[in-house]
C-alpha cells in the first residue's frame, strides 16, 4: 500500500486536543484537511506525523510546542494606553485587533487579541492562541491525491 511521502497531497481527518483533553479543532462533519507534505502548509509536527501513513490508517500524534506554534512569548503581550486608540474604538475582551508600530516603516501589521482591560490600558496578546501548548491529534489518512 502507498505511504504518504514528501511532495504528496493528502486528505486527512483530524481532531486536535490539548493535554487536558479539551478539543480545539476538528474536521469531523467537515471536508477533510488537504495539504501537500513538504510545503509548510501545516505545522511541522503535523506534517511529520502524517508522513509514512497509509490510506485509512489512523493514529494519535503528540506535537511538542516547538513543532507546533512555539513558546508563548511575553514580548508579544502588549499594554497599550487607551488614549492611543481612536475614539470610535471601544476594545472588548476577546476582540481581535490589527496592530502596527508607529515607527515601523514597512507597513507590517500583526493580529492581537484583547485579553485584559483597565481604565488606562488595553492588554493585547499577539501570540498564536495555541503557542506554548503541546498538541495531540487523532488523525486518519483519507486519501493521497
Amino acid at each position: 500500500m502507498a505511504q504518504a511521502k514528501q511532495g504528496d497531497t493528502v486528505k486527512i481527518h483530524y481532531t486536535g486536543k490539548l493535554e487536558d483533553g479539551s478539543v480545539f479543532d476538528t474536521s469531523i462533519d467537515r471536508d477533510p484537511l488537504q495539504f501537500t507534505i513538504g510545503e509548510n502548509q501545516v505545522i511541522p509536527g503535523f506534517e511529520k506525523g502524517v508522513t509514512g501513513m497509509e490510506i485509512n490508517e489512523s493514529k494519535t500524534i503528540t506535537i511538542p510546542m516547538d513543532e507546533a506554534y512555539g513558546p508563548h512569548r511575553e514580548e508579544m503581550v502588549l499594554n497599550i494606553p487607551r488614549d492611543q486608540f481612536p475614539p470610535d474604538i471601544e476594545p472588548k475582551i476577546g476582540q481581535q485587533l490589527q496592530l502596527s508600530q508607529a515607527n515601523d516603516q514597512t507597513g507590517r501589521t500583526m493580529i492581537a487579541i484583547v485579553t485584559q482591560l483597565s481604565e488606562s490600558n488595553v492588554t493585547t496578546d499577539a501570540n498564536h492562541p495555541l503557542a506554548g501548548e503541546t498538541l495531540i491529534f487523532d488523525i486518519q489518512l483519507i486519501e493521497i491525491v
